[in-house]
């Protein structure tokens, strides 16, 4: 197969310094309470962004089965995570949002606002759609965005990750690298303006030029869990953005990667390499499978423009239900093919996480 597939935002990863108290958050939020894999090992392959030595961590990926991508909360366990030195502002290059899909923004907000106070009052992205911003409990921001399309309806207003909010310095090269290399080729809007007049976050009522970009419906076993993902780029245009993660580790407190779910790596990495973004990162650089517990597959990374960091994944071996020794191998699928529900429904009766 010379082709390949980006089927959606798998996960986005969120560095936390304690992350116990993150996952219980965002379940009782949010809702994020299907845990795809949870271990404790070490980072071997990362070294280019964790100061060139292993590093051992506790991390989990976890999704809300109503449709989305997953978390992946991610902790150093034997290195003090460092925090990030200055209060992260709108434009700020990097992620410094992420976006949570919700059924109904408007009801979202009296539940949440009922029991946490850090959210702003609703208002609209410059397409009209309905939004609000909220903090979690160690700062990170969160667009809650409506989207009435749910996957398997568990009745909660929530689902899981809908896109990125992404702060970069030359918008038209940033545009170039969303749209050919990752598939967002359809856009939603182009303004210039205040991000925000509802204080999110330090100097969203600052002016800044924003683009929202859009996907084609995605193929693949996971996309239809994935759903649709938006990627919203910022540019500030009254001060100079400071990088995010300037100084720091890959992994250290807040949103770490956007990470897309693949089939074929070897082709899309000639494809990257062709477009100047070679991988940075290779877990199997001759073709062997990366070993991750339950399940195995191979993950690469890329830099954007600006050196935010985009996480490629490719599933071999998925562990579907670990208590009933359930795993599918990738590689016998049709790559195109989405997995059956039935299997994802099963994943939330069996795999689900309850707060401890």
């Amino acid at each position: 197969m010379d082709s390949f597939l980006i089927s959606g935002i798998q996960q986005i990863g969120v560095g936390t310094t304690d992350f116990r108290k993150s996952w219980n958050w965002y379940i009782e939020m949010f809702g994020i309470d299907v845990k795809i894999l949870e271990d404790d090992t070490v980072a071997e392959r990362m070294l280019p962004y964790t100061g060139g030595v292993p590093q051992q961590r506790h991390a989990c990926i976890a999704v809300n089965i109503q449709g989305g991508g997953g978390f992946e909360i991610w902790q150093y366990s034997k290195r003090k995570p460092e925090p990030c030195p200055f209060k992260i502002a709108a434009g700020d290059l990097g992620v410094f949002a992420a976006k949570l899909n919700c059924r109904d923004v408007k009801a979202f907000h009296k539940q949440i606002s009922a029991k946490w106070q850090d959210c702003t009052i609703p208002e609209t992205l410059p397409d009209g759609t309905p939004c609000f911003y909220v903090k979690d409990l160690f700062g990170n921001v969160f667009q809650i965005v409506e989207n009435k399309k749910v996957f398997i309806d568990q009745g909660k207003l929530t689902g899981g990750m809908a896109g990125a909010v992404i702060g970069v310095t030359d918008m038209d090269k940033s545009v170039k690298f969303y749209s050919e290399v990752l598939g967002y080729n359809i856009l939603i809007s182009d303004t210039t303006g205040p991000f925000s007049t509802n204080d999110p976050m330090p100097e969203a009522d600052k002016q800044c030029r924003r683009v929202i970009l859009k996907a084609p419906e995605r193929k693949g076993a996971f996309a239809e869990l994935f759903g649709d993902s938006t990627i919203e780029l910022v540019q500030a245009l009254e001060r100079s953005p400071r990088k995010i993660y300037e100084g720091r580790y890959w992994g250290d407190p807040g949103f770490i990667q956007v990470c897309f779910d693949v089939t074929n790596m070897k082709a899309l990495g000639k494809f990257c390499e062709s477009k100047g973004h070679p991988f940075t990162v290779d877990s199997c650089p001759d073709g062997e499978r990366f070993d991750m517990g339950d399940a195995s597959g191979h993950f690469t990374y890329i830099e954007d423009p600006d050196g935010t960091l985009i996480e490629f994944v490719e599933a071999h071996k998925v562990s579907i239900i670990k208590k009933l020794g359930l795993a599918i191998d990738m590689g016998k699928r049709n790559p195109e093919k989405p997995l059956p529900k039935l299997l994802f429904r099963l994943m939330g009766l069996v795999m689900k996480e309850k707060i401890r």
